[in-house]
């Protein structure tokens, strides 16, 4: 079943809809995503997923672990709480915090995403179809990884990790 995108301008108004295999590169049509980072309660690290090899865009690169398009109408937060569930299994219930809204615009995609935090430890219920691995990452193993190794990473990720550890304490 192919997914469909709510196409928007620059504004953030819907001006069309477009199907996933469309919107993955071609980045003139902008789309909206979310995103969850999730904190350990110790605070020092995050959870990361390895994407399935699978994925139509960066395969088997690190990545956050909670992420995905919203559906035709539907707001951020339920978005969010939505790819919780769907992801990692947890409940639609939990209380979430507005971190941040960035644009990324690049040869591959165009999208506005909103960016929630949970501080979660666990247990995760992962969907195998859609992530390889889970595991958290303390802010000083991804400094230190991001360095070496950029290819590991997701080049949103890379450019989220640059303004990630400051807002857990926000």
């Amino acid at each position: 079943m192919a997914e469909f995108f709510d196409i928007i301008d620059d504004s953030g108004k819907i001006i069309g809809r477009a199907a996933r295999s469309e919107c993955h590169g071609n980045p003139a049509l902008i789309h909206r995503s979310v995103r969850v980072v999730v904190y350990h309660p110790d605070g020092d690290s995050i959870l990361l997923q390895k994407r399935s090899a699978s994925k139509d865009i960066f395969p088997g690169r690190w990545d956050m672990a909670v992420g995905g398009h919203l559906d035709s109408g539907e707001e951020y937060a339920d978005a969010a709480l939505r790819e919780l569930s769907e992801e990692l299994g947890i409940t639609r219930d939990v209380p979430l915090k507005v971190l941040y809204d960035i644009q990324v615009r690049n040869e591959v995609e165009s999208e506005n995403i909103r960016a929630f935090g949970l501080i979660h430890g666990g247990p995760f219920q992962i969907r195998e179809e859609e992530l390889d691995e889970v595991r958290f990452f303390s802010f000083a193993e991804l400094r230190e990884l991001v360095v070496e190794k950029e290819e590991l990473f997701t080049p949103l990720l890379v450019r989220e990790l640059k303004i990630l550890p400051e807002r857990i304490q926000e």
